[in-house]
């Protein structure tokens, strides 16, 4: 039954220290998709005005090929 103590102490010590270090690099696993930097870049022309709706969207199709 000591064990069994010990282990679930351990299991909380060890969820307690890597819980904020990955929360903190902002990566969850298997989650974390990776970043399209002409999307992003996409995203920051319509949100700035340089394009408007139509053509965002038909860039958008263009980028997911």
């Amino acid at each position: 039954m000591g064990l069994l103590i010990m282990l679930a102490v351990l299991a909380v010590v060890v969820w307690l220290v890597f819980g904020p270090i990955r929360a903190a690099s902002g990566r969850r696993g298997s989650e974390a998709l990776p970043r399209d930097p002409a999307m992003d870049a996409l995203r920051e022309r319509y949100a700035r005005g340089e394009i408007d709706r139509e053509t965002f969207e038909r860039m958008r199709e263009d980028l997911r090929g």
